[in-house]
């Protein structure tokens, strides 16, 4: 498999991860969004992804992009350890969670929204997060144990970590969220989130480097 990925892509890391945790070996081709004016508008990475995002993944002669697909196809191929529970309740609850980020949250501070609001982005940006966030904090309430939905690793988990990397970034105050700060925590002690970390990888520049 070859990765195409940006290290401080929070879509990117989300399939790291998934790589990571299948134990699933892969070259990465980085793809680096700022410089030359972003990699991904290229010809060359056009073709590979028309919708000039990160991260995409060649893998068994075909090319997904979208991060929730990739690992998808990750958890129907290589089922174990499973990122979707057995239960159907709780699988609703994993899908519903990494929704709520993938689409509710991430987007809205994504770098070509925030090149749209000029000196305004900071501020964007935290009222994007903070409103996802507010929200997230009472559904993990009822659906967590150690991670987002029991005591499972899921694919809800996969996108909490880079969301919070993303929140921190942009200087999101973390306290009224307890609990997903708890969760983060747990997540970030597990060694298939510490090897995809953006600190650790390929691409990462000398002072960004764990």
């Amino acid at each position: 498999p070859i990765l195409y990925s940006y290290f401080r892509s929070s879509c990117s890391w989300r399939v790291r991860i998934a790589l990571a945790l299948k134990g699933i070996s892969y070259d990465l081709v980085p793809v680096n969004l700022i410089k030359d004016g972003g990699q991904q508008f290229s010809a060359e990475f056009k073709a590979l992804n028309p919708m000039q995002q990160v991260p995409a993944l060649k893998i068994d002669g075909i090319t997904i992009s979208q991060s929730l697909a990739i690992i998808n196809y990750l958890e129907e191929t290589h089922p174990n350890p499973r990122l979707l529970p057995q239960d159907p309740k709780k699988r609703a609850q994993v899908r519903m969670i990494a929704d709520h980020i993938v689409s509710g949250i991430q987007p809205l501070q994504n770098l070509s929204v925030l090149k749209q609001m000029g000196e305004k982005k900071m501020e964007w940006a935290q009222n994007c997060i903070t409103s996802g966030f507010q929200a997230l904090e009472q559904i993990l309430q009822h659906t967590a144990g150690r991670y987002c939905v029991g005591d499972e690793v899921s694919m809800a988990d996969l996108c909490l970590v880079p969301q919070v990397a993303n929140a921190e970034r942009f200087k999101v105050d973390m306290g009224p969220y307890p609990t997903i700060t708890r969760i983060n925590k747990a997540l970030l002690e597990l060694e298939a989130f510490k090897i995809s970390h953006p600190s650790r990888q390929p691409d990462t520049p000398a002072e960004l480097r764990a």
